[in-house]
């Protein structure tokens, strides 16, 4: 998988790239600012990106313009966004298109190696991975329709497919059956009319339709 990396701080884009390198990555471009990441995005080698919400110019929002921009060229392109805190304005912009393949991770997950590769890795997969950070945020501030169908506990089962997890570790988190879980997220996909598609498809539709309310 050829990545590119956008990282502005030396020593966290050396430490990001050696350990992508060594769990099987390739880093195709390492950007430090916007017009750097603009010009790797448009490799069309590129399949998926790690990027920084801030870098330079501004240090403000330049990572989060370029990884919408590169999905509006290419649907579905793999975009993990990492950022120093939860800004959930950002989260809503980067999942507007209504794609899956997207990831937002607080920088202090990156710390544990195995949670930041599997995450960059279901991400690239198609997947939607979120900092359960992340999550605690939407949920606040999120509005209840059209998710006010939703019983507590699925609102729980759906809150851990938003971080990526799968059937068996919503069980273990819940202390339930993996039959209750799948009964579970059977009834969210009938409360939130998405119909009979593959289930894969349905759990990130789900998941974007919980985010985006």
């Amino acid at each position: 998988m050829r990545l590119v990396l956008a990282e502005d701080h030396a020593l966290l884009r050396a430490g990001m790239i050696q350990l992508l390198e060594a769990n099987g990555f390739t880093i195709l471009h390492a950007a430090v600012d916007a017009p750097s990441l603009d010009v790797a995005l448009r490799d069309p080698a590129a399949q998926a990106a790690v990027v920084d919400v801030r870098l330079p110019p501004s240090q403000t929002d330049e990572g989060l313009r370029a990884a919408i921009a590169v999905r509006e060229a290419r649907p579905g392109f793999p975009v993990m966004v990492i950022s120093q805190y939860v800004e959930h304005l950002y989260a809503r912009e980067l999942l507007a298109s209504g794609e899956g393949a997207v990831g937002y991770l607080l920088k202090d997950r990156v710390s544990d190696v195995a949670e930041f590769v599997d995450g960059v890795r279901r991400v690239a997969a198609g997947g939607t991975v979120l900092d359960p950070e992340v999550v605690a945020t939407i949920m606040a501030r999120r509005r209840e329709e059209p998710l006010d169908r939703l019983t507590p506990r699925e609102r729980e089962v759906l809150a851990l497919m938003a971080e990526g997890r799968s059937n068996a570790a919503i069980a273990a988190r819940l202390v339930v059956t993996d039959k209750a879980v799948a009964k579970h997220i059977n009834s969210i996909f009938a409360k939130l009319d998405l119909g009979t598609a593959e289930d894969d498809h349905r759990r990130v539709r789900a998941v974007l339709t919980w985010l985006r309310a």
